[in-house]
């Protein structure tokens, strides 16, 4: 699940059925709801009591793992099966390190270096952090095969644009999060790499034939349930090839056809988050609640903006409503809920698995490993304090605005007197220039192939400064240059510290 586009402030009321109803606690059951703040609010431990079997966690809810560790304890003094949710891909899309930047590579760079033992020990350690933090279920990892570069908000989550590289490592981290008894939920069913639309504003549209769905998008899905995934989230993506009308989430066709029927799929279907524009923007957020969990979903995602207990409330009369007039038969809830209730059974057993020793460096292993350096000539190493230049693209909401990127922070510390600052749109390289003050240019860039404003800045600084180094930190796809170039395969803090010791290494 990934961050929404609104903020929701709708209100509910507690009509028309008892708390202790069979009905109204399944329908309470599938719902994984965000809230505010960094404590148990009041109105979520009383729905706890009720038949709330979830909540979700978001970068809101976090300051330290102290802190989430006293929030998840707060939790579960009303319920000790409790699913705790969170969107922890690790790299560039992270909520356990969301103020300083993630303590792991995300995927692209570990299938940089696809050495499948060094995904399953960086997503065990991951598992280890989650559980201490009495964090049980993780929104990851994304299964997507990036065949479109082009594509606003997978790119650099996923391992690759080769299947198999992405089957693989999709495997490998399901077995290592699990591990440690933390569930894990292969991501965005039934494959979101072919697109330049992202779902947080639109539905995206995949326009390929079946044969192709079936050889690219789908082994990583098989590989995942092949590994014991424990859930697996829909896509808001619109498939023709699969079901001309209706987007995954929303698609019996697809959930309930292809993913549990076709592929065999027994475990958590889980939905991405129910307020992106593709789903509330279309079909309005309580009909496309009722519509998912028909089509087969078993647990529905929402809040990753402020979500309020009004909210939780009409979702929760809307499941039952549906019920009571026939347009959701009382057995596909009664399944889903028991479901959702099947993996907080599976995680409160598997409680406590996580027995193998912590490895904190794991995260910069890795990082320094997917590492790729280009040298034009010979790169001096540098001594003296340079300027940085971040040539910042407008982030999707998946990654969101609140987790720093770069190498400025590391340069800083390895070069005293380092300065930066950060540029973006028409004019950037000129006004990069005017600001370095005769000192050395290290140019950093995220994805500067989507960007013809980036690469025009690039441009700029290496016809003025051909000494210019060049860190990319996001999908190496432009042509490497610069008189040092590096991709990191994403920006997640390691990344940064990475590329800062090679650039200082020359």
């Amino acid at each position: 699940m990934t961050p929404p586009m609104t903020t929701l402030t709708t209100t509910g009321s507690d009509s028309g059925s008892a708390a202790g109803d069979t009905l109204t606690r399944d329908a309470l059951a599938v719902l994984q709801p965000g809230f505010d703040g960094t404590t148990a609010p009041d109105w979520v431990r009383r729905r706890l009591g009720e038949g709330l079997a979830s909540v979700a966690l978001f970068g809101r809810n976090v300051v330290t793992e102290d802190q989430v560790a006293d929030l998840t304890a707060q939790l579960r003094a009303e319920r000790d099966d409790l699913l705790v949710a969170i969107d922890e891909e690790s790299g560039d899309v992270t909520r356990l390190d969301v103020r300083t930047g993630s303590s792991f590579p995300g995927n692209h760079a570990l299938g940089a270096v696809d050495d499948p033992d060094l995904t399953r020990a960086v997503s065990r350690e991951l598992g280890r952090r989650l559980a201490a933090c009495g964090v049980n279920f993780d929104w990851a990892p994304s299964a997507d095969v990036n065949a479109n570069p082009d594509n606003p908000v997978i790119g650099v989550r996923s391992f690759g644009a080769s299947t198999g590289l992405v089957a693989r490592h999709t495997a490998a981290w399901v077995e290592g999060l699990q591990s440690t008894g933390v569930a894990a939920c292969t991501k965005h069913f039934p494959g979101h790499g072919d697109t330049n639309v992202d779902s947080h504003h639109a539905v995206p549209r995949i326009d390929v034939d079946a044969d192709t769905l079936y050889e690219r998008e789908l082994p990583p899905f098989r590989a995942a349930i092949a590994a014991g995934t424990r859930a697996i989230m829909s896509a808001h993506i619109l498939v023709p090839a699969l079901d001309p009308d209706r987007p995954g989430t929303l698609s019996r066709r697809i959930l309930t056809g292809l993913l549990r029927e076709e592929l065999g799929y027994q475990g958590l279907i889980v939905t991405d988050g129910m307020e992106m524009r593709a789903i509330s923007g279309t079909y309005g957020l309580e009909h496309g609640v009722v519509l998912a969990i028909a089509a087969g979903a078993d647990a529905i995602c929402v809040g990753g903006g402020l979500c309020d207990e009004g909210t939780v409330l009409k979702l929760r009369d809307a499941l039952v409503a549906a019920v009571r007039s026939g347009e959701l038969p009382e057995e596909r809830l009664a399944d889903a809920a028991a479901r959702v209730r099947a993996l907080a059974a599976w995680t409160a057993r598997a409680r406590g698995r996580a027995d193998t020793a912590p490895q904190p460096e794991i995260g910069l292993v890795a990082a320094r490993r997917a590492l790729r350096v280009t040298r034009a000539g010979a790169a001096a190493p540098l001594d003296a304090p340079v300027f940085v230049a971040q040539f910042e693209p407008e982030r999707n909401i998946a990654v969101g605005d609140q987790t720093p990127w770069g190498v400025a922070a590391e340069l800083e510390r390895l070069l005293p007197g380092t300065e930066s600052a950060a540029f973006s749109g028409e004019g950037a390289g000129e006004a990069a220039l005017a600001a370095l003050k005769g000192r050395r240019i290290v140019a950093v860039v995220r994805d500067e192939h989507r960007h013809p404003w980036m690469g025009a800045a690039l441009d700029t600084l290496l016809a003025a400064r051909p000494d210019t180094v060049v860190v990319e930190m996001g999908l190496p796809q432009a042509a490497p240059r610069g008189a040092l170039h590096l991709a990191t395969y994403g920006a997640a803090r390691v990344c940064g510290v990475a590329a800062a010791e090679a650039v200082v290494a020359g």
